[in-house]
């Protein structure tokens, strides 16, 4: 199937939720032959591939995120064929197919975990990270998880702790053990023999901590770039020198490298969440480790023109030659039509934050429901679902109001499923459905098509180099270049007219699905909302 093996760069990716996205069998939950039976959806749109998050076996604590089988697949998604079926028809489609990795941490619930916590002589006593308590019978040390309280859980059997960077049913595997090293990538040749196309990498720099368990220094200021780390939660006074990011995690991402390129045409996009989040994705996408990595940084709620433009700049000047994976939303934070654009036009905002993301220099996750422009959902508490939000509630209301299921059509459920799902369908969400807005060549889902379908035509878009307009104002402006296209694009956020001065004249007006601009000479004006494509002459 692989024409270009470096399809994945400046690829464009579409970011599936199992749980939410179709409920082929009625019983509230989304399944593979759901995802199946939709795949031609996300063809119509464009994209190169799709992620989907985790699918395997698990008890659920974190939704799959806590892995007890990690070649199969969990009956509450369906069996093997099904994902075999799934990723024969993505492939007919012509869409390439990433799966997510979790092999930081399995769930307590794994054989290796059961086997490992028995006693400290058998054959896997290693694979975990088991530390002795202070002679005061104390914690081993100040590391914390993200999901709040320490990182360390005392288990009577063993009379040792183990450490969790997330709920204490997800243990941290051991990666200073060989035999983990091994088994971790054993997992992932499984899958690649199967057919799919590369790995989404769970937090990828937390798989090594220092052997010297030392004690993490404080924080300051407050370390906000952390993966769905909240400013309530107290990981955050902390700088993690020794709990994640260890030097010895570069040697372990060649060999999985090395396993990659036995595959040609896979690829790997690591999720890094760290202090300095530019150094280390420079760092982890160099010298034959990860193809591309996520970055956090439009992640947040900060989206001035001057962040935005902060954020390019700082990625321009420190990833050299690493390729970075841009987002705007995901399941681990509020849909981004709410977190920047709550205040917005809700028909007009969408779509000028997808072209943003589409023209930025990198590969680009789009996640389920952005392409229908669908805001943050309001989950009641006695719905939730997520064990973050409900240990941080109401402060921080968790992840459920992005992971609340796809709508289909506007009748009951949305046509995600037949009965009540695990999640309820926002009744806003049902006027975004996707058989409304097929109806209109006008619709947020119809412009968004246009847009991403011509972005995928631009050499300069793709894979093109970034420079970055000074003096523009409220409006984010660079130009892309490559080989023979130079393209200038101009994006407006606000709500207002903004007007910049171009120091090039401009040949052409791209065709783009329905944006507003008027250039005078060299003067671009664009109204609120508004993006602007040229090529240079």
């Amino acid at each position: 199937m692989t024409q270009n093996p470096e399809w994945w760069k400046g690829g464009l990716i579409y970011q599936i939720y199992p749980r939410s996205y179709m409920d082929s069998n009625g019983d509230g939950i989304g399944d593979l032959p759901g995802i199946t039976s939709k795949l031609e959806h996300i063809a119509s749109l464009g994209v190169d591939a799709i992620w989907l998050s985790p699918f395997f076996t698990s008890p659920m604590k974190d939704f799959g995120y806590d892995v007890a089988d990690y070649c199969n697949v969990d009956p509450m998604f369906g069996t093997l064929d099904d994902f075999k079926t799934m990723l024969n028809r993505a492939h007919e489609l012509g869409l390439k197919v990433i799966i997510d990795q979790v092999i930081s941490h399995s769930s307590d619930q794994h054989p290796w975990f059961q086997e490992s916590r028995m006693d400290r002589t058998n054959p896997k006593a290693d694979w975990y990270v088991w530390a002795d308590p202070a002679p005061d019978g104390s914690l081993p040390n100040n590391w914390v998880s993200i999901f709040g309280g320490p990182a360390w859980q005392w288990d009577g059997r063993r009379r040792q702790y183990y450490l969790h960077n997330f709920l204490t049913e997800q243990p941290d595997l051991n990666f200073h053990n060989p035999e983990v090293r091994k088994a971790s990538l054993d997992a992932l040749r499984f899958w690649l023999d199967l057919g799919v196309d590369g790995f989404r990498l769970d937090v990828v720099n937390f798989y090594y901590h220092s052997k010297g368990l030392e004690n993490n220094p404080q924080a300051a200021p407050l370390d906000t770039h952390n993966p769905g780390v909240n400013s309530e939660n107290p990981y955050t006074y902390q700088t993690h020198q020794y709990d994640i990011s260890q030097p010895e995690n570069l040697e372990f991402l060649q060999d999985l490298r090395a396993l990659l390129d036995e595959y040609p045409g896979t690829t790997t996009v690591g999720e890094i969440g760290d202090a300095d989040p530019v150094a280390r994705m420079r760092e982890y996408t160099s010298q034959n480790r990860l193809h591309m990595a996520y970055s956090f940084d439009l992640l947040h709620t900060e989206h001035s023109t001057d962040h935005i433009r902060n954020v390019i700049g700082n990625m321009e000047a420190g990833i050299e030659d690493g390729w970075p994976c841009w987002a705007l939303s995901n399941h681990d934070v509020p849909r981004v039509a709410t977190r920047w654009g709550g205040n917005e036009n809700p028909q007009k905002f969408p779509l000028a934050a997808m072209a943003l993301l589409l023209s930025m220099r990198g590969s680009v996750c789009i996640y389920q429901g952005e392409e229908l422009g669908l805001p943050e959902a309001e989950v009641p508490y006695e719905r939730l679902q997520d064990p973050y939000g409900l240990n941080f509630w109401p402060e921080f209301k968790g992840r459920d109001g992005c992971r609340t299921p796809m709508v289909w059509t506007s009748e009951s459920q949305g046509g995600f499923s037949t009965v009540e799902p695990w999640l309820p369908v926002n009744d806003v969400h049902l006027a975004y459905a996707v058989s409304e807005q097929d109806k209109s060549a006008d619709s947020i889902l119809s412009r968004m098509r246009k847009l991403i379908q011509w972005r995928q035509q631009q050499p300069a878009l793709v894979k093109g180099d970034l420079e970055l307009l000074q003096d523009t104002g409220d409006t984010v402006a660079y130009i892309r270049t490559h080989d023979q296209q130079s393209m200038v694009v101009a994006v407006n956020l606000t709500g207002k007219t903004q007007e910049i001065e171009l120091s090039t004249a401009i040949k052409q007006v791209f065709e783009e699905p329905g944006f507003e601009s008027q250039l005078q000479g060299n003067r671009l004006i664009l109204p609120p909302y508004q993006v602007f494509f040229g090529e240079l002459a």
